[in-house]
């Protein structure tokens, strides 16, 4: 792992890990119905703070991204190995989630297979595919601009589970007692 890497635009670079990710939510987002896509997207309830914070971890992530379109892939490398593994266990994670979140009633909130263990198990298994990009190609400052965007797209998540909670009612206050944030940590 290095502080900052070399970028060059090449064919073994850390946007196949992009392209993987979206590849994987793209293809599923064709084949759900369009009222569970939308309910993926809605952001009506943030209030202009949790908006701009979001904003601005948005803004890290693109950051990130750039480095990680611009960065060769540190191919042979234990970081690739271990970057590859988190890649595909995201992934893996990924498709779970937007599974478990298709199937389950708009008008019920989304508590049943992964969301037993996380809240936010999307969130969770797409930073893990980026975390895995960012080790992949070996770059401190790449895993630096994922973790800002993730502390600060935090606040998202915070208005997520208000909009939730206004929503739902006592049926996701009980949930969110049960079932911790961020799979076991939070």
């Amino acid at each position: 792992m290095e502080l900052f890497p070399t970028l060059k635009i090449g064919w073994l670079n850390g946007w196949l890990a992009i392209v993987l990710l979206g590849l994987t939510e793209g293809i599923l987002f064709l084949v759900f119905p369009k009222k569970v896509v939308r309910r993926l997207w809605d952001r009506s309830g943030w209030s202009p703070k949790q908006q701009v914070f979001t904003i601005a971890g948005k803004l890290c992530a693109l950051v990130c991204l750039a480095l990680l379109a611009f960065t060769p892939l540190k191919i042979g490398s234990p970081a690739f190995v271990v970057g590859m593994i988190l890649i595909a266990f995201g992934l893996l994670g990924l498709v779970k989630a937007l599974v478990d979140f298709k199937n389950t009633p708009l008008d019920e909130p989304v508590t049943r297979g992964i969301y037993r263990v996380s809240r936010h198990p999307q969130i969770v298994t797409s930073s893990v595919v980026l975390l895995g990009a960012c080790i992949a190609i070996g770059s401190w400052i790449a895993v630096a601009f994922w973790a800002a965007a993730r502390l600060l797209e935090h606040f998202g998540i915070l208005a997520e589970e208000e909009v939730c909670l206004k929503q739902y009612g006592e049926p996701y206050r009980a949930y969110l007692k049960r079932a911790p944030r961020y799979f076991w940590v939070f």
